[in-house]
């Protein structure tokens, strides 16, 4: 940390454009740079103190983290390797799978690497752009995941209830639409809150109570009155949380009342089969993701909130290869045929 009246004549300029960046509104509710004490002290840096205080435990977190960060990378990886090369799978359903299993592998590398490498370190500092780019990125994949999952919903919604008109529906250009689209909105998104949160001055404690750069335990160490940077972000939460989740129930009431329809109960178990797994990952990822998020920013984050922030840091996205691909019998069959290549024709992608 540095004192405001020690920074250089180089400094002073970066620091003047980190505080007020991109949006004029931040201005309304922040301390102006001229205002402040002469003596006051602006953070360079943070320290991330996630499970510090679980110090006999550390080196056990490192391995159980370590290793689902493993099954977390070799099981995309698998699942999006086998898509590639499996024609069977080039389909819409598994094109959105092997998208959002691409999506997970860099959302986990955003935070994972950094939380692995603090915990066997004592001094667990992220300078202040550093902090920036790792909450920006996280952010952006996060509401990509959750577009994708609606993305995902309206595909099962037009196999199930509009079967003739499915390829039509979901043709490959079409497809190709809706993922740019979630991709762009995703970090459209995450660049307005990372903007509403850095634009602040941070010039109290650099202790992020917390294992990676997230809003909350961020936005508390910044100065000044943060309630309508808040009130934003709060909207922008509700948009990516609470929008795609009543368009998703919306979905799946029309495939309940389809499936219903069906007259065998071997077609409604197929029907409802290929929507248990996306509704797990939904509930699962949705229903965490909103005990965090929606709720006042400046909320002190605790041991259980982090603990709530490892259920979809790592959970969610392990439960993505898991639960949606490799019990899949079509994929377990995709990839008994990638392992055992050399017996198998080679195909023409």
């Amino acid at each position: 940390m540095k004192s405001l009246k020690s920074l250089s004549s180089d400094e002073l300029p970066q620091f003047i454009k980190l505080s007020s960046l991109f949006l004029p509104f931040s201005s309304l509710q922040v301390i102006p740079l001229g205002q402040l004490p002469e003596n006051i002290t602006m953070v360079t840096e943070f320290l991330l103190l996630g499970f510090s205080n679980l110090q006999e435990m550390q080196l056990l977190l490192f391995v159980i983290f370590l290793f689902l960060y493993l099954v977390i990378l070799i099981g995309n990886i698998t699942i999006v390797t086998v898509i590639i090369l499996e024609h069977s799978l080039h389909t819409p359903m598994y094109f959105f799978l092997g998208v959002l299993s691409v999506s997970e592998t860099c959302y986990t590398f955003v935070i994972l690497p950094k939380m692995l490498t603090n915990l066997l370190s004592l001094l667990r500092t992220i300078s202040f752009a550093s902090c920036a780019v790792q909450m920006s990125f996280f952010l952006g994949f996060a509401a990509t995941n959750c577009l994708l999952l609606v993305v995902m919903g309206y595909d099962r919604y037009a196999a199930i209830c509009h079967p003739l008109r499915y390829p039509i529906l979901m043709n490959w250009q079409i497809c190709k639409i809706l993922i740019s689209i979630c991709g762009v909105i995703g970090f459209l998104i995450s660049t307005v809150v990372t903007t509403l949160v850095f634009s602040l001055p941070f010039c109290k404690s650099n202790k992020i109570n917390h294992y990676f750069c997230d809003i909350s335990p961020v936005i508390h160490l910044a100065c000044g009155v943060t309630y309508v940077n808040e009130l934003f972000i709060f909207i922008c939460s509700v948009f990516v949380l609470m929008v795609p989740f009543i368009f998703i129930c919306i979905s799946y009431g029309f495939i309940v009342s389809t499936i219903l329809k069906i007259p065998s109960a071997e077609g409604k178990r197929k029907a409802f089969s290929t929507c248990v797994s996306h509704l797990t990952v939904v509930v699962v990822h949705y229903g965490c993701a909103s005990l965090v998020y929606l709720r006042p920013s400046s909320r002190v984050t605790s041991l259980k909130d982090q603990l709530i922030a490892v259920t979809y840091t790592i959970i969610t996205p392990l439960l993505n290869p898991m639960v949606y691909s490799l019990r899949n019998r079509a994929v377990q069959v995709a990839i008994e045929k990638v392992i055992s290549w050399g017996e198998f024709p080679h195909k023409t992608i």
